[in-house]
């Protein structure tokens, strides 16, 4: 399960604000979050520009120190806009909350209709701490490690915009897994059973599971499906093709080149994500609102 604290929680009085610039919404909602955060006498820090901007540059901060300075990140914009902080703050494990700025907001909590509430529930410690899974990735070339890097949704290898497949050869902790020939495969943790990897037909995962989901991108096999996986295990990727557009990305986002007999190791990784979620809201709900486009089942909420 996932670890939980802050139930009636630790007060978090020191508020950083890190906004998605290319949100038209961001800098308005950032401004009224400002003035709701030091009615209350909490402290609010935002990046020097937009501190600029907004003609408040004493309460400009590099986003790097935040972690330092600051109890709880706000971040404006969407799920991409979440992953980004999430790695970056990756081994801080400072709290993070998200303001839904754009389409599906599945892993942001709080809305710009809802500030003043958002707001009151942190400064008041009404909120839940889910301290979310993390996946860390290697790419290892004739025995050297390349690249490195930490994910909170998913680990892609896949093929380019050439039309022939790759093949992927996966090993864990050694033991031969299976041999996947298609576009590609994704490494997801239970946090990225909702995104990537669903899209593949890959399960729905309760982020309070501690597991590795490995699924197969449009496989050239009626016997290739999804697999769950031990959290612990450490998976090794071979990729082989007749080409070499090949790629690996990190959380959709990072992008690295890929050689033919490229390794790809991918791990449960030390750091986590810690997200600020509210105690009364559960991930069956967040699923059917966001993913069925509906509050329940037959109007069953409703009924209530």
């Amino acid at each position: 399960m996932n670890r939980i604290f802050g139930w009636g929680g630790e007060l978090l009085n020191r508020i950083g604000i890190s906004v998605n610039k290319g949100k038209p919404k961001a800098r308005v909602v950032a401004r009224q979050l400002v003035w709701l955060i030091e009615e209350r006498g909490a402290e609010v820090y935002l990046e020097p520009d937009i501190a600029a901007e907004m003609d408040r540059p004493e309460l400009g901060l590099p986003l790097d120190q935040f972690p330092d300075r600051v109890d709880i990140v706000f971040v404006l914009g969407g799920d991409g806009t979440l992953l980004g902080i999430a790695r970056r703050f990756a081994k801080s494990r400072v709290p993070i909350l998200g303001f839904n700025l754009g389409h599906l907001g599945f892993l942001s909590e709080a809305e710009p209709d809802s500030l003043s509430s958002a707001v009151e529930r942190v400064l008041a410690g009404d909120y839940i701490i889910e301290e979310r899974m993390m996946l860390d990735a290697e790419v290892i070339r004739d025995g050297r490690v390349m690249e490195t890097s930490v994910a909170l949704n998913d680990v892609g290898i896949a093929k380019g915009s050439f039309s022939r497949m790759i093949t992927c050869t996966v090993f864990m902790d050694g033991a031969y897994l299976g041999t996947y020939s298609g576009d590609g495969l994704i490494v997801s943790t239970p946090t990225g059973s909702t995104a990537y990897s669903l899209s593949c037909g890959g399960p729905i995962v309760w982020p309070g599971l501690q597991t590795l989901l490995l699924t197969p991108i449009c496989p050239h096999s009626l016997t290739a499906r999804p697999m769950v996986l031990p959290p612990d295990g450490i998976l090794e990727i071979r990729v082989s093709s007749t080409h070499r557009d090949m790629g690996l990305t990190i959380d959709g986002q990072l992008g690295y080149r890929l050689e033919v007999d490229d390794i790809i190791r991918v791990s449960r990784s030390r750091s986590v994500t810690s997200l600020i979620k509210w105690k009364e809201r559960t991930f069956f709900e967040v699923v059917r609102k966001k993913l069925q486009g509906n509050g329940g089942e037959d109007g069953w909420e409703d009924k209530k």
